[in-house]
């Protein structure tokens, strides 16, 4: 994966962060949000804009632009830095291949230990039974 490459077709917007903070806050803008057009990507493949797609779709607008945003630092250098780092992790998640997973039956061994714990379960609880007159 290039990353640098996929780090260039980056778009970046910045706006003034939400919450407490006071004068920085207000003053300040450090929010970051990083904008990629999956669609348009000259980098990726149309299998890999598929795979995106598919995993990361709950992060994609109804542009087709991949958003992330950062507003965890006072800095706008360090939110742009967290934000890439958070945009190739995603990315990175995205275009990992599926494991299918192998059905393997369950051993003998287990089930028997599985059916001797429920009749020592059930031996237990039929213990602590009352004993009536009139079942005599």
């Amino acid at each position: 994966m290039n990353q640098a490459g996929l780090l260039k077709e980056c778009k970046y917007n910045f706006a003034r962060s939400g919450g407490k903070g006071g004068q920085n806050v207000n003053k300040v803008s450090t929010k970051v949000e990083l904008y990629f057009d999956v669609l348009s990507s000259r980098i990726l493949t149309d299998t890999e804009k598929q795979m995106i797609f598919k995993k990361a779709g709950n992060k994609i607008n109804a542009e087709g632009l991949l958003q992330i945003t950062n507003e965890t630092d006072r800095t706008q250098l360090a939110n742009k830095e967290k934000a890439q780092k958070k945009f190739l992790k995603t990315i990175e998640a995205a275009l990992k291949p599926e494991i299918k997973r192998v059905k393997t039956a369950v051993p003998a061994v287990e089930n028997e230990k599985r059916i001797q714990e429920k009749k020592d379960h059930s031996e237990k609880k039929f213990s602590r039974r009352r004993v009536r007159k009139d079942s005599f």
